[in-house]
């Protein structure tokens, strides 16, 4: 019997992950985690981030 994963689209790269957090409604794999941990708020980075963040209240779909 094969096992399919389920998977749901990350908040922030958009692409389909088996591995991460909610953060309230949103979605976000262990990659954009980590990357956020570690980015600094003078990066150019940051501004994405916060931006992605405001869709905190939508949910991610699970396929």
């Amino acid at each position: 019997m094969v096992q399919k994963l389920m998977t749901e689209r990350c908040g922030i790269c958009e692409e389909e992950k088996e591995r991460g957090i909610h953060l309230y409604k949103l979605f976000i794999c262990c990659e954009c985690e980590t990357n956020m941990i570690h980015t600094e708020p003078r990066e150019e980075k940051y501004r994405y981030y916060l931006q992605k963040l405001k869709n905190m209240n939508q949910p991610t779909l699970y396929s």
